[in-house]
């Protein structure tokens, strides 16, 4: 029988030849998670072998991924805020980038705020922000069913209160007011979807897709949320990278307005209060 390190080889060339970034790393992964073994304890123990029934299940999820199904797809989990989050195909995979924008969230609360989270997705950042002030009173929002019904699970799975309604951006929360809007929305230009990374566009378009321009979504939040915002309230949006100077444009009547990078130093969030 094929030991690990010839196992993790192997694999890793399927995946390059099908076009994978970093097939070494995702093959490593995907046998950890089907050993349920750590991948230093694999990669420290590369000379043994693997048992049939193993070597089966690890090819199986290596035939999905060289045909470009995201990661977090097959593992069913993605990391955020140091959570382990539910993912399933139909709603937006968490991204580390989108951390950017919770951590000024979270350094604008004390703990007892009313938070909205629009565009909630699998619910990253509603959970992530429930779970760090527990006092918070925390609710989200999405257009799609099957996020909702996932944010419900990850707040559970998390031990988050977090109040999830689905409808149109603001259509739920009609008559609330909050301390802090946070929102992640739909920001890539309709034109550009088809071009995107092949992994990305197995992603649902429902959560990518911001209009002609990419900017639809902010148009609409910008000049719906002062009517949902407490005086003296947040309202923090993620953005694509180039996107600063048009969203900022759009925040007529807001204060205080500033732009934040991520790790990689790109404009990611736009913040700005009422």
């Amino acid at each position: 029988m094929p030991t690990i390190r010839e196992t993790l080889r192997g694999a890793a060339a399927r995946l390059e030849a099908a076009g994978v970034p970093e097939p070494m790393n995702d093959a490593a992964l995907l046998l950890s998670h089907v050993t349920g073994e750590g991948q230093l304890l694999l990669r420290a123990d590369a000379g043994r072998s693997l048992a049939p029934e193993t070597l089966a299940a690890f090819d199986a999820l290596i035939a999905r991924r060289e045909k470009r199904e995201p990661l977090q797809y097959i593992t069913g989990e993605a990391y955020f805020m140091g959570l382990r989050l539910k993912t399933a195909p139909g709603v937006l995979i968490p991204r580390f980038d989108t951390e950017t924008l919770c951590e000024q969230a979270l350094c604008r609360m004390t703990g007892t705020e009313r938070v909205l989270d629009l565009c909630t997705g699998s619910g990253a950042l509603a959970v992530a922000i429930a779970k760090k002030y527990p006092g918070a009173s925390v609710l989200a929002g999405d257009i799609s069913p099957d996020a909702c019904a996932l944010a419900r699970e990850n707040a559970a799975r998390c031990g988050a209160r977090v109040t999830v309604r689905q409808g149109d951006l603001f259509a739920p929360f009609r008559g609330e007011r909050f301390d802090l809007i946070v929102s992640n929305p739909p920001y890539i230009p309709a034109g550009e979807l088809d071009s995107l990374q092949a992994e990305v566009r197995r992603e649902p378009a429902l959560a990518l897709d911001g209009g002609g321009d990419g900017l639809d979504f902010y148009r609409r939040i910008t000049a719906e949320a002062p009517e949902y915002l407490r005086a003296g309230g947040w309202l923090l949006l993620e953005i694509g990278s180039d996107q600063a100077g048009a969203v900022t444009a759009m925040m007529t009547g807001y204060r205080e307005i500033n732009v934040y990078g991520d790790l990689n130093g790109l404009d990611r969030a736009v913040v700005g209060r009422v």
